[in-house]
Parts: C-alpha cells; sequence; structure tokens
C-alpha cells in the first residue's frame, strides 16, 4: 500500500496561500512559515503530518500527495478545511 510522509500549512485564503508560497520558494524555511502561520495544530511540528496511507486525508489532499513530485511544494490546494501548501518529504508506492 503506498505511503507517503508529507508537511503542509493551512490558512484560510488563497491568497494567503500563494503570499506565503512565495516566500518559501524565495528562499524561506517551510517549517519556521508553518510555525508562524498555519492554523493547524501540526504548526508546531513545522506542519509535519508524519506517515498516512492512500485515503487516510481528505481526497483533495490525498491526490496531491499521492501524484506531486517530492520536495516540490504544492498548492494552494483548496479543502474544507481552507487552503493549504503542502510538500511531499517522502512516498513509497
Amino acid at each position: 500500500m503506498a505511503q507517503a510522509s508529507a508537511r503542509h500549512i493551512l490558512v484560510s485564503s488563497e491568497e494567503k496561500a500563494n503570499e506565503l508560497k512565495t516566500a518559501i520558494e524565495g528562499g524561506a524555511d517551510f517549517a519556521q512559515v508553518a510555525k508562524e502561520n498555519s492554523s493547524c495544530p501540526s504548526s508546531r511540528q513545522g506542519g509535519e503530518l508524519g506517515r498516512f496511507g492512500r485515503g487516510q486525508m481528505v481526497p483533495e489532499f490525498d491526490q496531491v500527495v499521492f501524484s506531486a513530485p517530492v520536495g516540490v511544494v504544492q498548492g494552494p490546494v483548496k479543502t474544507q478545511f481552507g487552503y493549504h501548501l503542502v510538500e511531499v518529504t517522502d512516498r513509497q508506492d
């Protein structure tokens, strides 16, 4: 069964997600940006979500995690929780 590790940043607006993505692409540290901006409890761990299998996250999130290249920030990804920036840190298909 496919497994992945990922980290994310959750914010309430697409505009904020795009602003943070630009900062990360410009060299800002993902974990630090997560700690300072993410509304998810995972922000305390720099957005780390740990290991999980396919189907354990909401469908929109799952689709990105199991298709995006490892180590490339994706998003904004809209879910019922808000807008996510997602970085797959490891995946075993």
